[in-house]
């Protein structure tokens, strides 16, 4: 029995998918070029553009090539396709980002907040940002939205969860519900370290690294703990898994305490807040008491990573933020964890500048890449219509 052959409309979707994610990896591609990158034929290939063109996903760009041979035009998508937001809310400032499905960030801009930081002032300052970015474009034209926060995110609704002593407490409100007559599309919401760790992991597997389960520890002035097994952030059922501040570990004496009382006893908290203060932490691990303060924050940070091996058992256990990848810090881990009956890799993030935000970004740019995808295939845009 024959299989039934695929339909005219499925082949001419499949051609024009092709021809757009070229777009979407290339940025910009002649007709000959797009045929030798998507395996199509020029004709066919010729043939998806118009109907791109016709879609207003795919434009002429008016540049030309040069050389020998026949002069050919560059194509590359509209800016009717549309464009993504990638918004970072973290303790030194609202960041948002316009990203094409390309992956260029076409404009970025950093508004720093002031601490004590309030939640009014920090919507009015997210709300005043991307009102900025977005001040020659229509709001329908930015597709997706997604944020991530230094603060715990309630998976069901995307609030921020305000749970005692966070460094940077923002309050219980919906960066969502802030967002949402800002843009065209979903707004996706999730915790910075979280954000971090899908970095991570999409880094590693660019250069060849396949990680899937593994644990991804954030020490700065804030703590957290990412999960990921099978390949996903696991958030749990509210959507606070790995907030790890209340872990009780062993202190300074010895004697169980939670886990962001450690730097209170040992002063290095910022002033007026439970924050880590980062460049105490930086020097005490380097200065003339270094092994006594690497030995007590590492037996501290053991008793929260024995617990993650002894619950998650992952293959690794990647240390992220300004202090958990300083070379003191990590050789003691090493030798605080070397003691204990199971233990895994420990490795420095390969992700260290703006690990969150680069998560967002990306998750941004893949669901901006299958809106314009899912459009095109609805569309039905045939030539001559």
């Amino acid at each position: 029995m024959t299989s039934p052959k695929p339909s005219l409309a499925l082949l001419r979707s499949l051609s024009d998918e092709a021809v757009l994610r070229a777009l979407m990896t290339a940025g910009r591609l002649t007709r000959a070029q797009l045929a030798a990158a998507t395996g199509l034929s020029k004709p066919t290939a010729a043939q998806a553009i118009r109907r791109l063109e016709l879609a207003g996903l795919v434009h002429d760009t008016g540049e030309r090539t040069t050389g020998r041979g026949g002069v050919g035009s560059y194509y590359a998508l509209a800016e009717t396709a549309g464009v993504a937001l990638a918004v970072s809310i973290a303790p030194d400032g609202v960041v948002v980002e316009l990203v094409d499905a390309a992956g260029t960030v076409r404009r970025r801009l950093h508004e720093p907040v002031q601490r004590p930081a309030t939640p009014t002032v920090v919507i009015r300052l997210l709300q005043a940002t991307v009102r900025k970015a977005l001040q020659d474009r229509d709001p329908e034209s930015v597709r997706v939205a997604v944020v991530c926060a230094a603060d715990p995110v309630e998976r069901a609704t995307g609030k921020l969860v305000q749970l005692p002593d966070a460094p940077f407490l923002l309050g219980a409100w919906s960066p969502a519900a802030v967002l949402s007559p800002l843009v065209g599309g979903p707004v996706i919401v999730d915790n910075d370290v979280n954000w971090s760790a899908r970095a991570e992991r999409h880094a590693r597997l660019d250069q060849g690294q396949s990680l899937d389960d593994f644990a991804y520890l954030f020490l700065g002035e804030g703590l957290g703990c990412a999960v990921v097994a099978d390949g996903e952030v696991r958030r749990g059922h509210r959507g606070i898994a790995g907030e790890i501040a209340h872990v009780p570990v062993p202190g300074p004496d010895g004697r169980a305490v939670q886990l962001t009382q450690v730097f209170g006893e040992l002063r290095l908290r910022r002033r007026h807040c439970t924050a880590v203060d980062v460049e105490k932490v930086l020097a005490a691990l380097h200065g003339p008491r270094r092994s006594e303060s690497a030995a007590s924050l590492a037996r501290a940070v053991c008793g929260v990573l024995t617990a993650v091996i002894a619950f998650l058992d992952p293959e690794m256990i990647v240390l992220g933020g300004p202090w958990g990848t300083d070379d003191a810090f990590l050789t003691a881990l090493r030798e605080a964890l070397s003691g204990q009956p199971r233990t895994v890799l420990l490795d420095r993030a390969h992700v260290t500048e703006e690990p969150a935000l680069r998560g967002a970004r990306g998750a941004a740019v893949t669901r901006l890449r299958a809106d314009i995808v899912t459009r095109v295939a609805d569309s039905g845009v045939r030539p001559g219509r």
